[in-house]
């Protein structure tokens, strides 16, 4: 029998196999697929509520309208193309944005976009259930190092003096 060395994954990997695992919906290849990332999570030390909460969102399929829009919005940051979308913030205002999208995460109970909004010309996260539509563009956007744009990261003494 062969040796076999096994690696972790990294949190980037895992967010990227989730949200392509978004796209599947409820069929018989997304429940296979998300049997297999629930395996990968048993061998990861999950004492934590928030990172239990937020790997049963990374496994729990996207209603099928919300896939559809997931699919348009990782195509996008693939493609690194602006997207216009119609976002229904906290209050209920409805706003057009452009967007240069940077990843797809998830937080808790929540899958977001995060990208450049050129309307508020800064970094935002846009909640996936307040996505109303989305429209691709032609138009390029700029490339966005994903680790500079991640909202809800834990800042190290050493880089709150950095930033």
């Amino acid at each position: 029998m062969a040796n076999v060395t096994r690696h972790s994954l990294t949190a980037a990997e895992i967010a990227a196999l989730a949200l392509s695992l978004a796209h599947l919906g409820a069929g018989p290849q997304s429940v296979t697929a998300r049997r297999g990332l629930r395996h990968a999570f048993d061998h990861l030390d999950l004492d934590d509520d928030v990172i239990a909460t937020t790997l049963a969102t990374l496994t729990t399929p996207l209603p099928p309208d919300v896939a559809r829009r997931a699919r348009l919005m990782a195509n996008a940051v693939t493609a690194r193309l602006v997207i216009r979308l119609q976002y229904l913030d906290a209050a209920g205002h409805l706003t057009i944005r452009d967007v240069e999208p940077v990843t797809c995460l998830v937080h808790r109970e929540f899958w977001y976009l995060v990208g450049w909004c050129r309307l508020r010309r800064g970094i935002r996260a846009f909640r996936f259930d307040r996505i109303v539509a989305v429209e691709p563009t032609d138009l390029p956007a700029r490339p966005h190092l994903p680790e500079r744009y991640l909202p809800f990261q834990r800042r190290t003494a050493k880089r709150r003096k950095a930033a």
